[in-house]
């Protein structure tokens, strides 16, 4: 089944304010002057997509002595370094630290605390982190363990080769690790109103007066809590009848109980029905149980599901299948085309940083090693950041 194309999303929407630490974070990520290297005549293993998946399967092959490209049209390091883990769990800590802050006094006896505190250091904090972090991502690291690293957009333009910025990368195998995306919703007005993803989101250096978060899913919960505890007011609609639905249910109610006692409004059983700018406000209209309700918020954030990235990178030219859910793969993580697999988001349910590294384990051996690894002996663990 085949997707419509779209245009890529603007490069770099994940990096603002353009201060000290995101200035460092290109520079690492993504260097301004990079120059793209010539490439060898064919490569062991092309990579397209330096998230984790494509990181790990890049530097194992590397260590190994394949001849590897890696190919990234935007950040290296994926969500997880940018827009995923190191940015959330950052936020996370200082909002459990002004948690602790706010109610040391009466539980313990602290010194009280005082003001509102500083929102916009709890966000310079955690570009810093981020920045401070990306070398372990970066493209000169990657260069270093002998990885020709190109940035740009790659597409398949046969079955054993890629093209990016007018180059021909000749493989042996590639690996599509290409991740997901926020799933954009269909929300009537929503788009004209304007909202956050987990993309935008770690770019506000003001602290949203009214949070309303669409989804209450890991994304969801996660930020509802952590806002709140900075200081926002926060609502959760979920169309569900409880959040984090993929988890066990008992303990998905101890967690909603510690978000209301936190403050955040939970609305379950709901459905947006259409949301409408107002005054630089938005005002979201739902449904609960038949009947309708609104809720204005300043920011709206939303967290309902991921996409596939599996747009302009050819793979009809390669013979790759794929379709909503993302690219198609055996239990080996092998395509419709035998010498090209796929790991991570862009090919599995898990959408998850460990599950990615797991699988560019798993696509060396199976890829280069004539491997016999499977993907469905794996054993997912996931966690979610609430409290």
């Amino acid at each position: 089944m085949a997707i419509a194309e779209r245009e890529s999303p603007a490069p770099f929407s994940a990096v603002r304010p353009l201060d000290e630490h995101n200035r460092r974070l290109l520079e690492n990520a993504h260097p301004p002057a990079w120059q793209n290297p010539a490439p060898k005549d064919q490569y062991h293993l092309v990579v397209i997509g330096a998230g984790t998946g494509g990181l790990v399967t890049a530097a194992i092959g590397a260590a190994l002595g394949a001849r590897v490209a890696l190919v990234e049209r935007e950040l290296m390091g994926g969500d997880c370094l940018n827009v995923g883990c190191v940015p959330s769990t950052g936020m996370i800590r200082a909002a459990r630290a002004w948690k602790a802050a706010n109610e040391g006094a009466e539980r313990f006896g602290a010194p009280r605390a005082a003001g509102d505190g500083d929102f916009s250091a709890v966000m310079e904090r955690m570009r810093r982190i981020r920045a401070e972090i990306s070398p372990v991502d970066g493209a000169a690291r990657y260069r270093e363990m002998g990885v020709d690293v190109f940035f740009g957009q790659g597409r398949f333009v046969s079955q054993d080769a890629v093209e990016v910025d007018g180059k021909r990368l000749r493989f042996r195998r590639a690996v599509i690790a290409t991740g997901a995306r926020a799933a954009e919703p269909s929300i009537p007005g929503l788009a004209e109103a304007g909202y956050l993803t987990n993309e935008t989101v770690f770019s506000l250096t003001e602290r949203p007066e009214h949070l309303v978060v669409i989804g209450g899913g890991p994304i969801g919960c996660e930020m509802a809590q952590a806002f709140r505890r900075l200081g926002s007011l926060v609502t959760l609609i979920q169309s569900g009848d409880r959040i984090l639905s993929h988890d066990d249910a008992e303990a998905a109610a101890v967690v909603a109980e510690s978000m209301r006692r936190d403050g955040v409004e939970l609305v379950l059983n709901a459905k947006v029905e259409r949301v409408e700018g107002a005054g630089g406000a938005s005002v979201v209209h739902y449904t609960q149980d038949g009947t309708a309700s609104e809720v204005t918020g300043t920011h709206v954030l939303v967290g309902i599901g991921r996409a596939p990235n599996v747009e302009a990178l050819g793979l009809e030219a390669a013979g790759v299948a794929y379709g909503e859910k993302g690219i198609e793969v055996d239990d080996r993580l092998r395509t419709s085309n035998s010498r090209v697999y796929a790991v991570g988001d862009v090919a599995s349910k898990y959408h998850f940083t460990h599950a990615a590294g797991a699988h560019a384990q798993m696509v060396v051996r199976n890829a280069l090693f004539c491997g016999r690894s499977k993907a469905s002996d794996l054993v997912m663990p996931w966690c979610t950041y609430t409290s």
